[in-house]
């Protein structure tokens, strides 16, 4: 915005004070025709008179003008100048006109936009820092225990197949502990484009939940965990992220039953829903979620009384199940007997697909 705020002024009046002088031209023009038609009529200082005064008026209301909106004329040169800060927009106060309001307006408006788009990446820079750091926290524990395994190891090398055996197990265990945290982590980062990664199919979901506990086999033997998988279903979901959220019920169910003595059951419930679609209900004989903690388990990093006690836990796992089903149009819902144990809900609408686009739709036209 180069120029001092006057020659700004002027140069944006140019055609008002051409205008001006063009009538006042037009004015005396007349004047003279109507002398020349009567001589005795109009003097020559009359027209002259009248082209002074013209100008003077017309000079007079360019310079009231002007000293009404001088103010925002300097401000707004002062934002320009400053427009590399976040405040700039806020500099420009003084609007005189409506036309000055409305861009006032819609620099205050652009101004609140940006500030809140603007918290809400910085929201989410948090999260993301504070889940990495979680995370992180979260790998040391099984690299610190191979670590201790393979001292062990040197230390005193096993001689019986058994202990060569259990040694095998442990670092595989760790190792897959590793997996899944590296899988959670994948998984999260790709929460921001889930939908460029979709593909909805007729998929059978007992099918899916046998391969999930296959992955989890293993550990269900050496827990005393035993599932049962009860009824079938075909939905209408993306298999792989379906995964993702079976995976996350299976790995809860194992890490708060672990610690019960005896056999424990993991009941997987396949059954029609009332309105026409299925539902998927996912019951472990765990140690169960505290009443109080069970409006916040899908809020990111929350982990609760047991997640603090079992120390396993990044409060990301839940968050990320629920983004997915969310993101898939299926409803979850959780519901808990502290002691007794936990059972997550699935809920498969007939037409999730069809939600999905006008969901989809409707968040284009918001934005």
């Amino acid at each position: 915005m180069r120029g001092s705020s006057a020659a700004i002024f002027l140069r944006d009046r140019l055609v008002y004070a051409l205008v001006c002088l063009l009538l006042i031209g037009l004015g005396a023009g007349l004047m003279l025709l109507e002398r020349a038609r009567n001589p005795a009529g109009i003097g020559t200082g009359t027209i002259f008179y009248f082209v002074i005064l013209g100008i003077f008026v017309a000079g007079v209301w360019l310079a009231v003008d002007y000293i009404r909106q001088k103010a925002y004329y300097k401000q707004l040169k002062h934002a320009v100048e400053r427009s590399g800060e976040l405040q700039a927009a806020t500099i420009v106060q003084s609007a005189v006109t409506n036309e000055q309001r409305l861009v006032m307006r819609l620099l205050q408006e652009q101004h609140s936009a940006y500030l809140n788009e603007l918290g809400q990446y910085r929201r989410q820079q948090e999260q993301h820092n504070h889940f990495v750091l979680q995370w992180v926290h979260h790998m040391k524990t099984p690299v610190s225990v191979i670590d201790l395994l393979v001292q062990d190891t040197l230390t005193q090398l096993p001689v019986t197949e058994e202990d060569q055996r259990q040694l095998a197990l442990s670092l595989q265990e760790e190792a897959e502990r590793m997996t899944r945290g590296l899988d959670l982590m994948l998984n999260t980062a790709r929460l921001d484009k889930f939908r460029m990664d979709l593909h909805f199919r007729q998929t059978a979901l007992h099918e899916l939940v046998r391969t999930v506990m296959n992955a989890h086999k293993r550990l269900c033997i050496r827990h005393s965990i035993f599932p049962q998988i009860e009824g079938e279903a075909w939905v209408e979901t993306d298999g792989k992220w379906m995964t993702v959220v079976l995976n996350q019920f299976v790995s809860n169910a194992i890490k708060y039953s672990k610690g019960k003595p005896g056999a424990k059951k993991l009941i997987f419930r396949l059954e029609p829903d009332a309105d026409g679609g299925s539902k998927l209900s996912v019951t472990d004989g765990g140690i169960g979620i505290a009443p109080h903690d069970l409006p916040r388990i899908f809020d990111p990093f929350f982990t609760g009384e047991n997640g603090r006690e079992a120390g396993e836990s990044t409060g990301m796992g839940l968050y990320l199940a629920k983004q997915v089903c969310s993101g898939l149009g299926h409803r979850l819902s959780v519901e808990s007997k502290l002691g007794e144990g936990t059972t997550f809900t699935v809920f498969f609408q007939p037409r999730s697909i069809h939600a999905l686009g006008d969901k989809g739709e409707r968040d284009m036209r918001s934005r």
